[in-house]
């Protein structure tokens, strides 16, 4: 749209300059009508009233240019990681509902299926589009400089969302959650949590995200740094690709090889751990405050909370998917002609039972916790 614009100035511009180099000849020379009528026509000085109704002409023009096949509306390419969770599904509906064309916006989405080339040509794919503004969550972070360049070059600003970019600062903004800082609640609240219950030694299991994402690093750096930092043992680390079915696969594979050697379960993501659950139900493991293993979770879902609730996930703590508001405030400031924030952190809670609710901080910071209720479990997403 706002090259568009451009052009259309521009056209505008030619517009009235060569009216204005007619308006400059002999005001008292006849002249030739089209289609050789040679007949003299009477001259009136009227060079005010034509030059008035040339620049009206003119800014009609500008209009009527302006005026896009689509309405006017601004277009937005959204490349989505993909469907592989509930997390995601709320992502998707957040963007959907937000740029929606009763808002103002013309979304073209993609969902990339967890594929990272299949996203690099989607966002090439809006290039060749001349969409407005492209919106970006990278499957992995890395291998973005080059298509991110073709869109700098394109003059299309990028808004990256959720996961973050390693490789490239060619965009406008980034919009999602501190990652480690969740892996880092996640390790206090497991050291607060077993002073308070009298347990000495924690052996834990990892089901991680997709390698090479940027939430499942954050998330294993930061409870690494606990585990380091507290003498745990990671008796193993294995990707779940944030999947329910990836979950239970690993799962039943730490049950047979670490059987009776583990009390604490870490899961990247919310459906990783439904499909733990699964697993550990076949084989016969007790897990939740009341369990033999601590179950934690990450996203806080609305299945996750009743999960916790029905007291099978100890603590779940929320990556916050509903970032489309503050991506549209951030194209609004574009738009407008201002500089957005570079880093924008979206608000998170940590959730559980009053019975796994302790105190604990992190990096001296005191961090509040959130009962789950059924209030609670409505108003999430």
């Amino acid at each position: 749209m706002k090259k568009k614009l451009l052009g259309a100035l521009m056209s505008s511009a030619m517009v009235v300059s060569l009216l204005a180099g007619c308006q400059s000849g002999d005001a008292g020379t006849a002249t030739e009508p089209a289609g050789g009528d040679t007949t003299p026509t009477e001259q009136t000085d009227n060079s005010n009233t034509d030059t008035a109704g040339n620049a009206e002409e003119a800014e009609k023009e500008v209009a009527e240019n302006t005026d896009n096949s689509d309405g006017g509306l601004i277009n937005i390419g959204f490349a989505q990681v993909g469907h592989e969770s509930d997390w995601r599904t709320a992502s998707t509906k957040s963007c959907q509902d937000v740029f929606s064309e009763a808002n103002g916006y013309n979304l073209s989405f993609v969902d990339c299926d967890n594929d990272s080339a299949a996203q690099l040509e989607a966002v090439r794919s809006f290039i060749e589009q001349d969409v407005d503004y492209i919106i970006i969550d990278p499957i992995v972070s890395t291998g973005w400089d080059t298509v991110l360049t073709e869109c700098e070059e394109a003059g299309i600003p990028v808004i990256v969302i959720d996961r973050t970019i390693d490789d490239s600062d060619k965009y406008a903004a980034w919009v999602g959650s501190d990652f480690k800082q969740e892996g880092l609640a996640a390790g206090e609240w497991l050291n607060a949590y077993a002073e308070a219950n009298g347990i000495t030694e924690i052996n834990a299991l990892v089901i991680s995200g997709t390698t090479g994402a940027s939430a499942q690093i954050g998330r294993s750096d930061g409870f690494k740094e606990a585990a380091d930092k507290y003498g745990w043992t990671i008796l193993d680390e294995q990707t779940g690709d944030f999947t329910e079915d990836g979950g239970q696969e690993v799962m039943e594979s730490y049950c047979k090889s670490y059987e009776g050697k583990f009390n604490v379960v870490v899961c990247q993501n919310d459906n990783e751990a439904f499909g733990a659950m699964t697993a550990m139900d076949n084989a016969g493991v007790t897990y939740g405050p009341d369990g033999d293993v601590i179950l934690i979770s990450f996203d806080a879902c609305t299945a996750g909370l009743e999960e916790v609730k029905a007291r099978k996930i100890t603590a779940d703590f929320e990556c916050n998917p509903l970032a489309a508001p503050t991506v549209e405030e951030v194209i609004q400031t574009l738009i407008s002609g201002g500089t957005p924030e570079t880093e924008v952190y979206m608000p998170e809670h940590w959730y559980a039972l009053p019975d796994a609710i302790v105190e604990f901080s992190i990096n001296g910071v005191a961090q509040e916790m959130t009962e789950v209720t059924d209030a609670v479990i409505e108003a999430q997403y």
